[in-house]
């Protein structure tokens, strides 16, 4: 095992952590400059949600190779390269390139990145050390999403696009023929910035040294394998219910990203750069959640924190109904540490069965795909819902009531079966 600092995590981890927060501080602030290049653009609303759609489906299509991959080759260098891919996914958009798809180029470079940071983390950090290193990393994926969010929103802020910087640096870069830009184009450029800097930290992150037997190259192998992989995690006890949960939180999680902006518009009646700030009041949640848990929940108490499902989707079922900025706030602060409360346990609960069942890159893909499956399929059914022009408050409250009653399913199951045994390592 690797030597480990006074904290007991690895040599190393703090630079994983850092060059996953400034990848996805990029990948969090692209979405708000995008959603205001469609507006800008006079393209519909529904449109915004197909962003965060064609980001996803790259995982979805690509998962039954993502994690092949990131076991054969060194994960440090793989998130590296995969880093410059999202940067050209960021180009495309300058260059004019259909938002969907540029977007689906940046979440190509995200799902070969997924299994390679959370595959490491499980490769270097011993079992009882997961949920603190999963609340760790939870914690810097929050404080990504809250930054960047709220880097998004001063990206598209009028104090930004029309300072006489970015104003000056748009007309000489027309000037020089090198496109017909806008100052929002200024913003992509900060944006490329950023990955550039993950790039940099990537280069420093330590190799595990784990090394897994090579698997075939043949398409429709990797599929079957992939397949069989996926049976294996869902048809564990702990694995199953673990996924189911975390399946379960991304898909809210997602459309949840687009339902606040939305709501804060239409019943809060902020702008495009303030409604992306309200976001980081779930975001400071889950971060004090994911502290929490981090601190206070064993890997082997991870069952006990399912409640917390039932009450995450009741609350959004509640802010849809508030009206109120100052009441607002708050509330979506607990909605997001009851959220976090909820996933990091269960979190490192999956990691921990899946590389014991399968191993860190295979288990994650698997993972991976669960979760962006269900992203894919709320967004969808959110965006369909826009499309009619239903309104947001029953829309939110749809989506909180469904989520409570699939927790409390999951609950009763959990209650059912037996728990599977957990490592003996694990001091919980």
């Amino acid at each position: 095992m690797t030597s480990t600092t006074a904290r007991g995590l690895p040599k190393g981890f703090r630079l994983l952590i850092a060059t996953q927060f400034c990848s996805a501080l990029a990948d969090n602030a692209l979405l708000i400059v995008t959603i205001a290049l469609l507006a800008e653009h006079h393209l519909p609303g529904w449109w915004a949600p197909l962003l965060k759609f064609g980001f996803t489906l790259s995982y979805v299509l690509l998962a039954p190779f993502v994690g092949p991959l990131a076991d054969a080759l060194p994960k440090a260098r793989l998130m590296t390269w995969m880093n410059g891919v999202k940067g050209l996914g960021a180009l495309a958009l300058m260059l004019s390139v259909n938002p969907v798809l540029a977007f689906i180029v940046v979440g190509f470079g995200a799902a070969a990145y997924a299994p390679c940071k959370y595959g490491l983390i499980t490769e270097i950090v011993e079992p009882q050390r997961l949920v603190a290193a999963n609340g760790w990393l939870e914690v810097s994926v929050v404080c990504a999403a809250l930054l960047g969010t709220v880097l998004g929103g001063a990206l598209v802020s009028p104090w930004w696009l029309e300072s006489l910087g970015v104003q000056q640096a748009v007309e000489v870069l027309s000037w020089a023929g090198v496109a017909d830009l806008s100052a929002l184009d200024g913003s992509l450029c900060v944006l490329l910035f950023v990955y550039g800097i993950a790039g940099l930290f990537n280069i420093g992150v330590p190799e595990s040294g784990a090394r897994y037997p090579s698997s075939a190259v043949h398409p429709w192998r990797l599929l079957r394998e992939f397949r069989r992989d996926h049976l294996t995690l869902w048809r564990d006890r702990d694995g199953g219910l673990s996924l189911a949960v975390t399946t379960i939180f991304w898909g809210l999680g997602a459309t949840l990203q687009f339902a606040v902006l939305r709501w804060a518009e239409d019943v809060l009646r902020l702008p495009l750069d303030r409604a992306a700030y309200l976001q980081a009041a779930v975001a400071v949640g889950v971060i004090l959640g994911a502290v929490v848990a981090g601190r206070h929940v064993a890997l082997s108490q991870a069952r006990q924190m399912l409640p917390a499902g039932v009450a995450l989707g009741l609350l959004v079922a509640l802010v849809a109904r508030v009206d109120s900025l100052a009441l607002a706030i708050p509330l979506l602060v607990l909605v997001g540490a009851v959220g976090g409360l909820l996933v990091v346990p269960l979190n490192a609960l999956l990691q921990h069965r899946g590389h014991s069942l399968l191993s860190a890159g295979r288990s994650i893909a698997v993972q991976g795909c669960s979760e962006n499956a269900s992203i894919l399929g709320m967004l969808a059914a959110y965006a369909a819902l826009v499309a009619l022009e239903l309104p947001i408050v029953p829309l939110m409250g749809v989506f909180g009531f469904v989520i409570a009653g699939a927790m409390l399913a999951l609950m009763r199951r959990a209650r059912r079966d037996s728990p599977a045994t957990i490592a003996a390592s694990d001091p919980g």
